[in-house]
């Protein structure tokens, strides 16, 4: 099979991967609020929280949380925004709604806006 070299089909342009952890239901508000800033879209996976603060019961019988992971792809120029809008549209400043990171990403291809 022939090898393809596909390092100049990577995009030239700084990227951020900005990551968001919260309450199921919260991630269409999230999105919405970070696609008015600039961002063109992202990925929603779900997941359960097991953390010191995850305990609930109903009838006395433990309850999983249900999260919502976002994945949102940015140019780096616009990653403060969509991260100040994410922050303000879900509370994360407030215990227990959620939580954000960004990661750095050094190659990204794929994305054709």
């Amino acid at each position: 099979m022939e090898e393809k070299n596909i390092s100049n089909k990577f995009l030239n342009d700084k990227h951020d991967l900005i990551v968001v952890i919260v309450k199921k239901y919260f991630s269409e508000e999230i999105m919405e609020s970070a696609k008015k800033v600039g961002a063109e879209g992202g990925t929603i996976i779900f997941g359960r929280g097991i953390g010191v603060h995850e305990k609930s019961t109903i009838l006395g019988i433990p309850v999983e949380p249900e999260k919502e992971i976002i994945f949102i792809i940015v140019d780096r120029g616009k990653t403060e925004k969509v991260i100040d809008s994410i922050k303000n549209s879900a509370d994360l400043n407030q215990p227990g709604m959620g939580v954000g990171f960004l990661i750095e990403l050094n190659k990204v291809w794929g994305i054709h806006h």
